[in-house]
């Protein structure tokens, strides 16, 4: 393979304020830079969150621009319907869900897809994202289909 991963996703908002801090809350991310996108011209912020070893979001706030408001359902959305993020860890994962869901940006829903477990949350614009993990319960070449809940995450009922 040539490739190693994403680089960037960019985004558009009408809060860059918000949105840094929604992704810094909750997923530990850095804001590296938030500023005009050119030095001495207005209207055009960029600011650049670090969120994986290789990965940003580039997240531009453009005056007047509302496409950030356009909200759609899943597969209705164009070419770029959601995007995931991989947890570092088992741990992160859980540290990531209480985070999204004492939010209000995500339910308790965990997916066990086999060999990934997997959560979807909204951010403060609306843009789906997805967590994803290592299952650390698969089942060597088991898969499951969307919508098959996560024994992990399952209430129990005694």
């Amino acid at each position: 393979m040539l490739t190693q991963g994403i680089n960037h996703i960019a985004l558009l908002t009408n809060d860059a304020d918000r949105l840094c801090a929604f992704y810094r809350d909750v997923f530990d991310a850095e804001v590296l830079s938030d500023g005009p996108e050119e030095a001495g011209k207005s209207g055009v912020r960029l600011a650049v969150i670090h969120i994986g070893p290789t990965s940003e979001l580039n997240v531009f706030e453009i005056d007047g621009n509302t496409e950030a408001q356009r909200q759609t359902p899943g597969f209705g959305r164009g070419r770029l319907d959601h995007f995931g993020l991989q947890a570092a860890s088992i741990d992160a994962f859980e540290t990531i869900r209480d985070r999204l869901i004492s939010r209000g940006a995500a339910d308790a829903f965990v997916t066990d897809f086999g060999q990934i477990l997997s959560l979807f949350f909204r951010d403060p614009d609306g843009l789906e994202g997805e967590v994803c993990v290592a299952n650390p319960d698969a089942e060597p070449g088991v898969s499951h289909p969307p919508g098959t809940p996560s024994a992990r995450y399952v209430a129990r009922i005694d």
